[in-house]
């Protein structure tokens, strides 16, 4: 069982084959996108054209119907 999130995700990118993501509590995660098949497997602008949803616990890849919650990201667990 997860705790519940004390901070959210409030901006995320990607950079240098990266997804990063800037939590509202100021610090930063990042996680290889390699890490994660249709990730891996798109371009740049793909990988880049992320949607903060949920009220900040989650992020969308529009392009990729892909789809990962901030507690997952947290816990290593970077593809469904």
């Amino acid at each position: 069982m997860v705790a519940e999130l004390l901070f959210n995700a409030s901006k995320a990118w990607c950079e240098d084959d990266k997804i990063c993501i800037l939590l509202s509590d100021s610090k930063e995660i990042r996680f290889p996108v390699d890490l994660n098949l249709k990730l891996k497997n798109a371009s740049f602008e793909q990988q880049n054209n992320i949607e903060i949803i949920c009220k900040g616990t989650g992020l969308h890849w529009p392009d990729l119907d892909e789809d990962l919650s901030l507690s997952g990201i947290m816990e290593g667990r970077y593809s469904v």
